[in-house]
C-alpha cells in the first residue's frame, strides 16, 4: 500500500495534477528528459513552451500512437495518478474497465478514472509483487523507465509507510481503550 500510494503521490503531484506536464522553458531540460529525441539545444527549442507539438513527437510511433502528425502523442499523453499514457495503454484499460477512454482518453484525467487507471495499471504490471518483496528499484523502472526519479519516490513511499503505520498504531491503541460490553 505504501509503495501504491508513493508512487501516486510522485506521478500526480501529491494527487494535484491528474495530466501529465509537457510545458518546458529550456532546451537543456528537453535535452535531459527526452535524450533519444533531443541530441542538440536547436532541435529541442522548437519544443518549448509548445505541449502539444512535444507530446506528438515525443510519443510517436511508441506505444501503439501513430506518426507524428496523427496527433495520437497529444490525444494519449499521461493521464490518471500514474500518468497512463500511448494508444496500448488506453485501449487495454477500455477493454479492462468497459469504458470507451480511446475515444475520450480526457475521462482518464476525471478523479474516478485518474484513480482507477492507476489501480488497473498496478496490477497489470504486477507491482504488489514487486512491492512485497521490497524489489522498489524494479517496480520504479515499470512506472518510469528511468531511475532519475527513483530517490523522490523512495521518500514518498516511506513516508506513505510511516502514516499507514502510525494510523495502524492509533487503531491499536484506541481498541485497547474501548470499553468491552
Amino acid at each position: 500500500m505504501a509503495a501504491f500510494l508513493g508512487h501516486v503521490a510522485h506521478e500526480s503531484g501529491y494527487l494535484r495534477v491528474v495530466e501529465e506536464n509537457l510545458r518546458y522553458l529550456h532546451p537543456q531540460q528537453l535535452m535531459k528528459v527526452y535524450p533519444s529525441s533531443f541530441k542538440t539545444a536547436t532541435d529541442a527549442a522548437q519544443y518549448i513552451n509548445n505541449p502539444e507539438a512535444l507530446a506528438n513527437k515525443v510519443y510517436a510511433d511508441r506505444m501503439g500512437n501513430g506518426d507524428s502528425v496523427s496527433g495520437e502523442g497529444w490525444k494519449y499523453r499521461g493521464r490518471g495518478l500514474i500518468q497512463l499514457t500511448g494508444k496500448d495503454n488506453y485501449a487495454a484499460l477500455a477493454k479492462a474497465i468497459s469504458v470507451d477512454v480511446v475515444q475520450k482518453p480526457d475521462l482518464v484525467a476525471t478523479p474516478q478514472y485518474a484513480a482507477l487507471s492507476a489501480a488497473w495499471f498496478w496490477k497489470k504490471h504486477r507491482l504488489n509483487e514487486l512491492a512485497d518483496t521490497e524489489h522498489y528499484e524494479t517496480l520504479s523502472r515499470r512506472i518510469n523507465k528511468s531511475l532519475s526519479s527513483f530517490p523522490e519516490r523512495e521518500v514518498k513511499r516511506r513516508c506513505a509507510l510511516e502514516a499507514l503505520c502510525a494510523a495502524v498504531l492509533v487503531n491499536i491503541v484506541m481498541a485497547a481503550r474501548a470499553p468491552i460490553v
